[in-house]
């Protein structure tokens, strides 16, 4: 069976909070430009306890102003190493 990647759900949430303050956006920032009631999805993501959708990843890049691989942590079990930005 091969080994596929992984997205790391925390480092890339972390990725997401280190990103977000680097462009100088709040949570609230962000909670505005995506129409969400709540920051809660926001909250989750950079807990890495959800991941945004596709859609909200692309609309992400482009609000960081990074490609979406800047974003995502990616972690190959087999080969034991850490595929980031």
């Amino acid at each position: 069976m091969a080994n596929l990647p992984v997205i790391d759900m925390v480092k890339t949430g972390q990725n997401i909070g280190r990103l977000r303050k680097q462009v100088g956006l709040s949570v609230r920032d962000l909670q505005d430009i995506f129409g969400f009631a709540t920051p809660q999805a926001i909250y989750k993501w950079q807990q890495g306890a959800a991941l945004p959708t596709l859609d909200n990843l692309v609309v992400l890049a482009a609000v960081l102003q990074v490609r979406m691989d800047d974003i995502l942590v990616i972690t190959d079990p087999g080969a034991r190493i850490q595929i980031s930005a």
